[in-house]
């Protein structure tokens, strides 16, 4: 069972913790002037190890300076305030000075996938394109763009196997579309039977961390930071390579473990949603299906 924290509504992971910490901040009875200050400036950042979907927050930190009180109680107010928001959504815990630790739970990161697959960064032919970057390097836009197009030709052919259906037949623009608009509704079963992440392989770790990186760099960006697509498009493309080429979807496993295969495919669909979106939105480039 996904639980709701808005997801749909929140598609950078960022985005949506950043929310709730106003809330829990704007709880704090201080000045006005200081409250504005606080909100436009709340410290989160996703942290580096790629095998956890950790989030970091210094905020109790600057709350101490404004309000003369120890960081560590300042964390645990807002931490325990977290804690009845979120419910098991996140764990929730501060380590010393005063930074508190924001780690997703399974259930979350499944309903965040799920609604990545389904559409979440929304239609690439609405939105505002960048004119291409005139000094992209060839060899990184061929290993996107190498990438998108065997994301495109797997899940096709995992749609002609039954791994995945499309609620209609392949529209005459389909190629203009991402092809997660086009899968069905199902719900991907990204849990196991025991509600815990069923991609949990070094691999699916970082290609999942890659894929939160570039989404809340395009929906939630630090204002205080430029952002090199090329660069974040390049990691996620590397990122891609190696999880196919360690994590197997036909043959033994389609047939022993169905459903960590759709999973896979769940990664791949998010993968060619996100990689298509950054070519033509960011880089002003052709996201091609084949090569």
């Amino acid at each position: 069972m996904y639980h709701p924290l808005l997801v749909s509504k929140n598609t950078a992971i960022r985005q949506l913790l950043h929310g709730y910490l106003l809330v829990v901040v704007g709880s704090f009875n201080y000045h006005q002037e200081q409250q504005s200050t606080i909100k436009e400036k709340i410290p989160l950042y996703k942290g580096r190890n790629s095998q956890q979907t950790l989030y970091i927050c210094g905020v109790a930190l600057r709350l101490a300076k404004s309000h003369n009180r120890d960081p560590m109680e300042i964390a645990s107010v807002i931490t325990s305030r977290l804690s009845v928001i979120c419910k098991e959504n996140l764990l929730v815990r501060i380590v010393s000075p005063g930074w508190i630790h924001l780690e997703l739970a399974d259930c979350f990161l499944a309903a965040w996938l799920q609604n990545l697959v389904l559409g979440g960064l929304g239609d690439d032919q609405d939105t505002k394109k960048h004119e291409r970057v005139a000094t992209i390097n060839p060899s990184r836009l061929f290993a996107m763009q190498y990438a998108h197009a065997r994301c495109c030709s797997l899940i096709l052919l995992a749609q002609r196997e039954g791994l995945i259906q499309f609620r209609e037949p392949l529209p005459d623009n389909w190629q203009d579309r991402s092809l997660g608009s086009l899968v069905s509704t199902m719900q991907i079963p990204w849990l196991n039977s025991e509600a815990k992440i069923r991609l949990n392989h070094p691999a699916e770790s970082c290609l999942i961390s890659e894929l939160i990186q570039v989404v809340d760099s395009l929906i939630f960006p630090d204002d205080d930071k430029s952002m090199n697509w090329e660069k974040l498009g390049s990691d996620l493309s590397q990122a891609f390579a190696t999880f196919w080429s360690q994590c197997r979807i036909w043959g033994e496993v389609k047939t022993m473990l169905p459903e960590l295969a759709q999973a896979r495919l769940g990664l791949i669909l998010a993968t060619q949603t996100v990689l298509r979106f950054l070519l033509v939105t960011q880089l002003g480039c052709v996201a091609p299906l084949e090569l």
